[in-house]
């Protein structure tokens, strides 16, 4: 079996470990901007949304506290949310991100898709020598694989959030699929069926990497992550976080 990188250096080390919690909000951010820039093409005003995450996005080199990273990560993705009411169908009204429990459609979709997507990327880190209770971003827990909450976040918008937009403004899913109940609004049999058809279709969802000059799935990208990080903690390569291209 092989040896697992365990990268406490980088962790306890807090100018080792703001670098690449940076570098995992730059990617996460630069993926949303992607998303928003989609909408903004196809009529939609985002640009005021746009012009602000960049300049957080700017900024981050400014910041040398965990904690102050992870409340501009938070600013980013609330601006992110809120802008989804200019171009996701009126049907799904969203005041804003809730978990525990999700309060509306859309925060139950969010919640599960997010789900699904940490314990693939669960799957993606076990097939490399990463520590997955050794993370960067997040708080590091001997009772959740923390990595794979990091990793995820770069992810999201490709895979998570751009299931959500083609179900609702597709007219896939509706208020249906959901159950509703005391406080909390969950996705029903029928809404999770429908969720999972489409987020698989999207990991299966192949395109051409630019380095690698041949065609691998999405899902592929997530492995593809974890080893560039591995690299940067073998001191081989510096890490630079994945953004979509296309």
């Amino acid at each position: 079996m092989e040896e697992f990188l365990y990268p406490q250096e980088l962790y306890l080390d807090p100018l080792k470990r703001i670098i690449l919690a940076r570098k995992i909000i730059e990617g996460a951010g630069k993926n949303i901007i992607k998303n928003l820039e989609y909408y903004n093409n196809e009529g939609n005003d985002l640009n005021q949304e746009i012009i602000t995450i960049k300049n957080h996005l700017s900024n981050l080199e400014f910041f040398s506290n965990i904690n102050e990273l992870m409340a501009i990560e938070g600013t980013i993705r609330n601006l992110y949310y809120k802008s989804f009411q200019k171009f996701l169908k009126n049907t799904f009204q969203f005041s804003g991100r809730k978990k525990h429990p999700p309060d509306n459609p859309l925060n139950a979709m969010i919640s599960f898709g997010n789900s699904l997507l940490y314990t693939i990327t669960i799957n993606a880190i076990y097939h490399t020598q990463l520590d997955q209770t050794i993370s960067f971003l997040h708080e590091p827990s001997e009772r959740r694989f923390s990595l794979a909450l990091d990793i995820s976040e770069i992810f999201k918008p490709l895979l998570v959030d751009r299931t959500i937009f083609k179900l609702i403004n597709k007219d896939i899913i509706n208020e249906n699929d959901f159950i509703k109940e005391l406080n909390g609004c969950l996705l029903n049999k029928s809404g999770k069926e429908k969720f999972i058809r489409d987020f698989e279709e999207r990991l299966k969802t192949t395109i051409k990497h630019r380095n690698l000059g041949r065609n691998v799935t999405y899902e592929r990208l997530i492995y593809l992550e974890s080893l560039k990080l591995s690299k940067h903690l073998l001191g081989l390569e510096e890490y630079s976080p994945f953004v979509i291209w296309w």
